[in-house]
């Protein structure tokens, strides 16, 4: 029996895409001091943040990136971190909205990779592996070329966590004979509840917490003590 075929539909890609660049514009676009970015390095990590999941699911897949081989991504990324820019001293006051967003992202791009894994003919724990992958990629990418501790800037988010939990329930669906695209479905609803559901609540590994402590003292401890 043929594998059933399963293709992202373009709309969808690119709204994972169009959502990563407006999601990272408007990290980007809020550092100030030494940190500030221009214009073009807030579009750049826009663009990096909603390209980098897809570019590396696929390199995991040893195929071409799709995110190359049509014109919409690249203008998509680039419009997307332009409305980040333009639109952030707004967001910025709406924090609940970058949350949101960075949920649906690391969910969309979770669910893709995972389901593009499974069809490619690789086993559900490898697949599970890429789809995780894929939803931090982005954010990875993005710390990495902003010179941010990752392990630390995702404190309280459980981000990994929240992206492994919806690609292991898109798989199992999957094996239970759900449709493909209705598992993905749930794959992205699971990993986004699992993340704002992290960030409402604080909850985060104990891991975590640590490194958030020490990066506390650290900080503290740099503050100069001004004597009377």
């Amino acid at each position: 029996m043929d594998e059933p075929l399963f293709v992202i539909p373009l709309w969808a890609d690119l709204l994972a895409v169009g959502l990563g660049g407006v999601q990272g514009a408007l990290f980007a676009s809020g550092f100030v001091g030494q940190r500030r970015l221009d214009l073009l390095g807030v579009a750049i990590i826009g663009m990096l943040m909603g390209m980098g999941g897809g570019l590396i699911r696929d390199l995991l897949l040893n195929t071409t990136p799709v995110t190359l081989q049509s014109n919409w991504y690249l203008l998509t990324a680039t419009a997307a971190s332009l409305v980040g820019m333009l639109l952030a001293g707004f967001f910025h006051r709406l924090n609940g909205v970058i949350v949101g967003l960075d949920a649906v992202v690391i969910g969309l791009f979770g669910a893709f990779g995972t389901a593009k894994a499974l069809v490619v003919g690789l086993p559900v724990v490898p697949a599970v592996f890429v789809g995780v992958c894929a939803a931090a990629g982005g954010g990875v990418l993005r710390d990495m070329m902003m010179g941010l501790p990752v392990a630390i800037m995702h404190v309280g988010s459980l981000y990994a966590v929240a992206a492994a939990g919806g690609s292991i329930v898109l798989v199992a669906a999957e094996a239970l004979g759900a449709d493909l695209v209705w598992a993905a479905v749930a794959g992205v609803t699971v990993t986004a509840v699992i993340r704002l559901l992290a960030v409402i609540f604080d909850i985060s590994l104990p891991e975590q917490r640590a490194l958030h402590r020490r990066k506390v003292a650290l900080e503290t401890a740099a503050i100069p003590i001004v004597k009377p």
